[in-house]
C-alpha cells in the first residue's frame, strides 16, 4: 500500500466516527477499528521490502521553492515506530469502547484519537523535516483535545493547557534547530541530511541547532526539566493515557533522537546533554513514583523514569546503546499500555484509583491481578519477562559510560533509578492486589467483561514470549537499530538472550530488585520522610512562570496595545513618515516626464465628491450612523474609481463588500449610543491632528513617487498579463491571480474570513449565554425601530429579486476566468440577496425558511477549496496548481474546463457562509424581549381576521 494511503487513512477516517454516532457506540468504534485496521494492514504489505533492506520512498511537490514537499520514507525505524502507534492503536480502540460511558461522545473521542493516530504516523514516515515539524505540531494540537476530553475537569482542562504550553514551546525551539540544520545541508528532505553529517557537525551552528532540537525532543518526551506536564495529563481518560504515554506522543521525541542519531551524535556536547538530561529524568520518575498514590500518577513517573532510561542510552553514542533502546522502546510499549489499561479496569470497577482505598484486589479482580502482576514484574526487570532482557542491557551500557570523569556516576544512578523502578513496582501489585479483602471500597470490584480485558492480555503475550525467547525478535531489532545506526557505527555483536552469565550487570539488577523489596518494607517511615521533605512542586513553579511571563507580556504591549485606536494609527503613521523621511534621505529617485493629463470634469467631480465625504467623517464622525452613510459614499467613490481605471473586477468587489459591511455595521450601531462621547482632552486632539496630516503628507508623497516614477525594470503585471491564459487559461487576469498564481494566498483569506465569522458566532452566543443576556433582550433602543409589519412593496420586490440574483451570481461565477467576475464577488451577491430576504419580511420569517447550517457552509468551503488543492498533489504537482483544458460537445461552442473553478466553488461557500452566519448572529443578539414571533410572512398583516371561504367552513 502506497505511504500516503497509510498516513491519509487516519485523516480521512476521523471524519467517520461523528457520521456513525447516530448508529451506536459499538458501530462508530467499529468503523474507527477498522479504519486503523486498514492503515496496519497497509503497513505491513511493505514488510517484506524493509526486511529486504530498502527504504520505500513516496514524494509530492508540495512548495518546492520553500523546500516543503510531501515526501515520505519507510525504513526499519518508521515502521517499528508506525507498528507500534497502528497496532496499540487498535487495542486502545476496542478498549475504549468498552471503558467510555454512554454519557461520553464516542464519536468525538475517536475522531480526536484518529486525528492523532494520523499525525504520530506522519512524523514516524515524515522524509522531509518541513513536513515531519507540521505533524509534530498536529500532535501536539489532537493531544490538547485528547487530555482535555472531559471538559468538565478542571484538572483535565489544567492539563491539557500545560501539555500544549510546554510541547508547543518545545515545537517552537525545534522548527529553530531544524531550519538551521536545513540551511547547514542546503536541503530539507530528511534523507539528505542524514547522509551529511561530517557536514553538519563541522558547522559552527551545529551546537545552537543541537539545543533546540533537543529542547523539542526533551519537551515532548518528558525529560527534565520539563517532565511535570506529563503526570497531569493524566486526567484524561485512561484510553488516552495508555496510548500517548506508552507508545505514540512521549515516543515522539525518542523517536527524532533515534532518527537524528546518525548525524547529531558521537559529539561530546550531544553526549553530556543527553546522558545527563536522561539520568536525571530515569531517577527523579522512579523516586517519585515510589510515593505516589494515584495509579495513573505512579505510572506516569514510571513513564517518565523509562522514558529517561531510554534518552540515556541513546545519549551515550554507541551501537550497543542504540539498539539496547530499541529494544527498551518495543518492552515498554507493550508492559506500559498493558498496565495503564489495567489502571483503568480497576478505576473503573472499584470506582477509585486512591491505592490507599484499596488492596485485596487479588480475589475479586483474579484476570486484572494477572495482567498487572506480569507486566509490573516485567517493568521492574525480573527474569524470564521483557523488561529484564531490555533493562539488563542498560544496566551493561551503563557499566561502560563514564560521565564528567566519573567512571561510577553512571552506574551507580543506573542502579539506584532501576531500585526505586523495582520499588514501585512492586507496591503496585502488593498495595493494590495483596492483602486482606476490603469491605469499604467505593463500589465492589470484579473482573469486567473479556471485551475490557483482552485487550491489555494480549499485549501481557510479547512480555512473555520475549521475555523467554528473545531470539524469535532479534532480526527485527536488528534490523531497526541498523536504520538508527545509519551507517554512523557498526552494529553490536551482542545477541539477544537470558543467560549472559555473571557480570556487573547481573549484579545491579540484583541489587535493584533486593533495595526495591526493602524500599517497599520501610515504605512507611520512607513515607513519612518523604512528606517531610520540602520540595519544589513543579505545577507551581510553571504557573509562576507562566504568570511572570504574562506580566511582562502586559508590560510591554499594554503601552502600545491598550485598545485606544488613536494610538495604534499614531504609531503606524510615526512609523511611516519616518521611514519614509529615511529612505528620501538616504535614497535616490528619478522621476519620469509624462504629458499632463486632461482635465475630466467627471473625474474632479468624483474626487471632490470623495474629499468632501472623507472631511464630513472627519469633522462629524461623533455622529455614527452619519459617519457610516459617509463611508459608504467614500466606498462607493472608490468603485465608481476603479471602473474608470478599468478594473471592474475590483469595482464589482468593492461594490458588494461596501453593501455586505454597511448592512452588517448598522445591525452593530443598534447596541451603540448614537454619538461617540468626547474622550480626549483638545491637546491631545491637536497632537492627533498633527500626526494625522504628517501621515497624509507622507501618503501623498509616496502615491504621487510611485506615479511619476519611471519604472526601470519589469513589473510583476508583466508575468500576469503575459502567461495569465497561456498559463492559467483565463483572459481575466484578476481572476487568474487570485485562483490560480496566489491561490494560496486567497485560500488563507477565506480561512481568515471564516475565522471572523466563526468568532462573531462565538462572542455573540456568549453574550447571549452569559449574564448580560436580560440587559440585551431587556434595553431600550435610542433608535426607532422597524414595526413588525413591513412594506408590501420591499417584501414583493426582493422575493422577485432573489431567483434574479442567484442566475446573476450564478452567471458571475463562471464568467469570472474569462470576463469581470469569480466566486468571491458571486458569493457576496448571493449574500446580499439572502440579507435582502431578512431585511424585507424580518429575522423570523427568513430564518424559518432558510434553515441553512452556515457553520456547515463555511467548512464545506475551505474543504473544497483545500481538497482541490490537495488534488494536485495525485498528479505530482505542487499544492494548488491548477490544469485547464478546452472541450467542444456539439453543437455547443469550444469552453473550458478549469480545475481552478472547484477552488473558486470553495470560495463562493466560504463567502456566503461567512456572511450569513455574520448577519444571523447579529440579528439574533438584536432581537429584544418583546420582538414578535410570528409564523406568518411579514407581508402579511396578523392583525387581520379575514373571513374564512365558505368552502371551507363546509368542510368542502
Amino acid at each position: 500500500m502506497s505511504l500516503f494511503i497509510i498516513v491519509a487513512l487516519p485523516f480521512f477516517g476521523a471524519l467517520l466516527p461523528g457520521l456513525m454516532n447516530p448508529a451506536g457506540r459499538s458501530a462508530t468504534a467499529g468503523v474507527t477499528f477498522t479504519v486503523t485496521l486498514s492503515a496496519f494492514i497497509g503497513l505491513l504489505t511493505n514488510l517484506p521490502a524493509i526486511i529486504a533492506g530498502e527504504v520505500v520512498t513516496a514524494r509530492i511537490d508540495w512548495m518546492p521553492l520553500l523546500g516543503l514537499n510531501f515526501t515520505l520514507m519507510l525504513d526499519g525505524l518508521g515502521f517499528f515506530f508506525a507498528m507500534l502507534i497502528l497496532g496499540i492503536g487498535l487495542l486502545i480502540i476496542a478498549y475504549a469502547r468498552q471503558y467510555l460511558s454512554r454519557e461520553d461522545n464516542m464519536g468525538e473521542f475517536l475522531t480526536y484519537l484518529l486525528l492523532f493516530q494520523g499525525a504520530m504516523v506522519g512524523i514516524v514516515l515524515s522524509d522531509n523535516i518541513l513536513l515531519l515539524l507540521i505533524f509534530w505540531e498536529l500532535t501536539s494540537l489532537s493531544s490538547f483535545l485528547l487530555i482535555g476530553y472531559w471538559k468538565h475537569l478542571p484538572e483535565g482542562r489544567q492539563g491539557a493547557r500545560m501539555a500544549l504550553t510546554v510541547t508547543g514551546m518545545g515545537g517552537l525551539a525545534m522548527i529553530g534547530g531544524m531550519l538551521i540544520l536545513g540551511n547547514i545541508v542546503g536541503s530539507y528532505d530528511l534523507s539528505v541530511i542524514l547522509q551529511n553529517r561530517e557536514l553538519i557537525q563541522a558547522d559552527p551552528l551545529y551546537l545552537p541547532a543541537l539545543i533546540l532540537i533537543l529542547l523539542g525532543c526533551f519537551t515532548k518526551s518528558a525529560q527534565f526539566p520539563f517532565h511535570f506536564w506529563l503526570p497531569h495529563a493524566m486526567a484524561a481518560p485512561t484510553p488516552v493515557s495508555a496510548y500517548l504515554h506508552s507508545a505514540t506522543m512521549v515516543k515522539a521525541g525518542i523517536f527524532l533522537m533515534a532518527r537524528m542519531w546518525p548525524v547529531l551524535s558521537g559529539t561530546p556536547e550531544w553526549f553530556v546533554i543527553v546522558t545527563t538530561a536522561g539520568l536525571i529524568t530515569m531517577v527523579l520518575g522512579a523516586v517519585i513514583a515510589v510515593f505516589k498514590h494515584d495509579l495513573k500518577a505512579l505510572l506516569a513517573f514510571s513513564t517518565v523514569s523509562h522514558l529517561g532510561l531510554i534518552t540515556m542510552l541513546l545519549g551515550t553514542g554507541t551501537a550497543f546503546g542504540a539498539m539496547a533502546a530499541v529494544f527498551h522502546i518495543l518492552n515498554h510499549a507493550t508492559f506500559k499500555a498493558a498496565l495503564f489499561m489495567s489502571a483503568g479496569i480497576v478505576d473503573h470497577e472499584a470506582h477509585t484509583r486512591d491505592i490507599r482505598r484499596l488492596g485485596g484486589l487479588r480475589k475479586l479482580m483474579p484476570v486484572t491481578f494477572a495482567i498487572v502482576t506480569l507486566a509490573a514484574l516485567s517493568m521492574a526487570g525480573i527474569p524470564f519477562l521483557n523488561g529484564f532482557l531490555s533493562k539488563e542491557m542498560m544496566l551493561e551500557e551503563a557499566t561502560h559510560t563514564v560521565l564528567f570523569d566519573l567512571p561510577l556516576l553512571v552506574p551507580v544512578l543506573a542502579t539506584i533509578g532501576s531500585l526505586f523502578s523495582a520499588a514501585y513496582c512492586f507496591r503496585l501489585i502488593s498495595h493494590t492486589f495483596l492483602g486482606p479483602v476490603r469491605d469499604d471500597y467505593p463500589s465492589k470490584p470484579h473482573d469486567p467483561n473479556a471485551a475490557m480485558w483482552l485487550p491489555p492480555a494480549l499485549l501481557i503475550i510479547p512480555v512473555i514470549v520475549i521475555g523467554v525467547a528473545p531470539f524469535l525478535v532479534e532480526p527485527f531489532v536488528r534490523l531497526v537499530t541498523y536504520s538508527v545506526l545509519g551507517g554512523a557505527a557498526e552494529m553490536p555483536y551482542a545477541h539477544l538472550k537470558i543467560w549472559h552469565g555473571f557480570g556487573p550487570a547481573l549484579y545491579m539488577s540484583m541489587i535493584a530488585v533486593v533495595g526495591g523489596l526493602l524500599v517497599l518494607a520501610l515504605f512507611r517511615p520512607a513515607l513519612t520522610l518523604w512528606d517531610a521533605t520540602p520540595r519544589p512542586e513543579a505545577k507551581t513553579i510553571f504557573e509562576a512562570l507562566i504568570a511572570a511571563v504574562v506580566d511582562l507580556a502586559r508590560m510591554l504591549t499594554l503601552p502600545l496595545h491598550n485598545g485606544a485606536f488613536s494610538r495604534y494609527a499614531a504609531i503606524a503613521t510615526i512609523w511611516i513618515v519616518g521611514a519614509g523621511y529615511f529612505a528620501w534621505r538616504t535614497g535616490t529617485a528619478s522621476l519620469a516626464d509624462y504629458p499632463n493629463q486632461t482635465t475630466d470634469p467627471v473625474l474632479i467631480s468624483g474626487w471632490a465628491m470623495l474629499v468632501a465625504a472623507t472631511l464630513g467623517m472627519v469633522f462629524l464622525h461623533r455622529n455614527r450612523f452619519l459617519s457610516l452613510i459617509l463611508m459608504g459614499i467614500v466606498g462607493l467613490m472608490v468603485s465608481v474609481g476603479f471602473v474608470f481605471l478599468s478594473a471592474p473586477d475590483l469595482a464589482m468587489t468593492q461594490f458588494t463588500v461596501e453593501a455586505v459591511t454597511i448592512i452588517l455595521m448598522l445591525l452593530a450601531l443598534n447596541f451603540l449610543p448614537e454619538r461617540t462621547p468626547v474622550e480626549s482632552t483638545v491637546l491631545r486632539r491637536m497632537r492627533d491632528t498633527v500626526v494625522a496630516i504628517a501621515g497624509g503628507l507622507a501618503a501623498f508623497g509616496m502615491a504621487y513617487y510611485f506615479m511619476l516614477r519611471d519604472p526601470v525594470a519589469p513589473t510583476i503585471s508583466d508575468f500576469h498579463l503575459a502567461n495569465s491564459y497561456k498559463g492559467g487559461g483565463g483572459t481575466n487576469v484578476v481572476n487568474v491571480i487570485l485562483v490560480d498564481f496566489r491561490g494560496f494566498d486567497t485560500f488563507g483569506e477565506i480561512i481568515v474570513l471564516s475565522i471572523a465569522a466563526l468568532l462573531i458566532y462565538a462572542l455573540t452566543e456568549a453574550l447571549l449565554g452569559g449574564p448580560i443576556r436580560a440587559r440585551l433582550l431587556n434595553r431600550k433602543p435610542q433608535r426607532p425601530q422597524a414595526g413588525g409589519v413591513h412594506p408590501m412593496m420591499m417584501v414583493v420586490l426582493t422575493r422577485g429579486m432573489m431567483p434574479v440574483a442567484l442566475m446573476v451570481g450564478f452567471y458571475i461565477f463562471l464568467a469570472g476566468h474569462n470576463e469581470p467576475g469569480g466566486g468571491f464577488i458571486a458569493g457576496l451577491i448571493v449574500s446580499i440577496a439572502v440579507v435582502m430576504q431578512y431585511m424585507a419580511s424580518g429575522f423570523a420569517w427568513a430564518s424559518d425558511r432558510l434553515r441553512y447550517p452556515y457553520h456547515g457552509v463555511i467548512g464545506a468551503g475551505v474543504l473544497v477549496a483545500g481538497l482541490t488543492g490537495i488534488g494536485s498533489w495525485f498528479v505530482s504537482k505542487p499544492f494548488l496548481t491548477s490544469d485547464f483544458t478546452y472541450v467542444r460537445i456539439p453543437p455547443f461552442n469550444e469552453f473550458e474546463l478549469a480545475t481552478a473553478a472547484l477552488f473558486d466553488v470553495g470560495v463562493f461557500l466560504s463567502v456566503v457562509g461567512a456572511v450569513m452566519l455574520s448577519l444571523e448572529s447579529f440579528s439574533r443578539l438584536a432581537r429584544r424581549k418583546d420582538s414578535p414571533e410570528s409564523d406568518y410572512a411579514m407581508d402579511i398583516d396578523p392583525s387581520r381576521h379575514d373571513p374564512e371561504p365558505q368552502s371551507a367552513q363546509e368542510g368542502v
